[in-house]
């Protein structure tokens, strides 16, 4: 992205722990490995022509009839993939994967065009670079309280289904379990004590095509002491986010390295606002990028010993839509 400053999570922590402690607002983003931050204020990310929005469910709708066709890697190609995974987790080097992959799309579009019209709970726009829609957070602080939503578990809707669906098959309900977990112990790196609030509630996702359920739940913890308002050393304890790694994060984000085969950049990294009081953040998912003059959809889905392919090549088939 042309001429932004990046700098590494381990740099931006520094000076986004001291803006959270005297209270002054930023905005940031970060990449998937966090070698990759851009942090400053709102007119700054502006200058460099990053734009975020927060809670954009009300934007304008698109007047003119939208073009969109999507070209996935095939099932073969998905099926090499996905059985590289499927050793590692017979291995037991990793309980789930969350498994991505590039997908080539045209739509009559701008990345502009998909920022403003797009409803989602965050949205970004990088240059003519990157646009992101995405329904899922990441964390929210807010008096000295951390939330995060992990969200893992998705179902196309049509006339034969229910939402109770997802909360009883057996491999959606062993990936939830598994990223809960994760969070739960991701959390308790900054806080103390932890409770799951609400666990595997679902919401509706629209799509310019067919509409989907996704399944959450919400677990929250008392920061610690030292860690109040240090917004940079809480991100660096907690991500990459697990919802979109796996368990456990270390082998597991061997074993996408391995299998993926790509550069998943900002996708799956976050996005989010320190608004002086409270700090809300979103992952970057939804996802597409203009590469080489063409347009890429990044997506995918999480992979059990149980998954089966077929579903999951499908899920990741589904994930690529326009909230429009």
């Amino acid at each position: 992205m042309k001429d932004i400053p990046f700098i590494s999570l381990d740099q931006a922590a520094v000076g986004m722990d001291q803006w959270g402690m005297e209270g002054r607002p930023f905005v940031f983003i970060c990449d998937y490995k966090g070698e990759k931050v851009w942090w400053g204020s709102e007119e700054e990310a502006k200058h460099w022509g990053i734009s975020l929005e927060f809670n954009s469910y009300q934007s304008p709708s698109f007047q003119e009839e939208i073009q969109f066709e999507k070209f996935p890697l095939s099932y073969k190609e998905y099926l090499a993939k996905f059985y590289q995974v499927q050793a590692g987790l017979k291995r037991g080097d990793s309980f789930l994967v969350n498994l991505t992959s590039p997908t080539p799309i045209q739509t009559n579009l701008r990345l502009e065009d998909i920022y403003r019209h797009a409803k989602a709970k965050y949205k970004l726009l990088i240059q003519d670079q990157v646009v992101v829609f995405s329904p899922e957070p990441f964390i929210h602080i807010e008096n000295n309280k951390i939330q995060a939503f992990p969200m893992k578990g998705t179902l196309a809707i049509n006339e034969k289904n229910h939402p109770e669906d997802l909360r009883i098959d057996a491999k959606e309900q062993a990936e939830h379990a598994t990223i809960v977990d994760l969070i739960r112990n991701d959390i308790s790196r900054v806080a103390y004590p932890i409770q799951v609030e609400k666990y595997q509630y679902i919401e509706e996702v629209k799509t310019h095509s067919q509409d989907l359920w996704q399944m959450s739940s919400l677990i929250s913890g008392e920061l610690m002491p030292h860690l109040k308002n240090r917004f940079g050393s809480i991100l660096k304890a907690m991500l990459p986010a697990g919802s979109i790694t796996g368990a456990p994060k270390v082998a597991t984000m061997d074993i996408i390295e391995k299998a993926e085969g790509y550069d998943r950049g900002f996708y799956t990294g976050i996005m989010g606002k320190f608004d002086g009081t409270s700090l809300d953040s979103g992952v970057l998912i939804r996802f597409i990028e203009q590469i080489n003059q063409k347009l890429v959809f990044k997506s995918g889905g999480g992979i059990t010993v149980f998954s089966d392919p077929e579903k999951e090549y499908l899920e990741l088939i589904q994930k690529i839509y326009l909230p429009i």
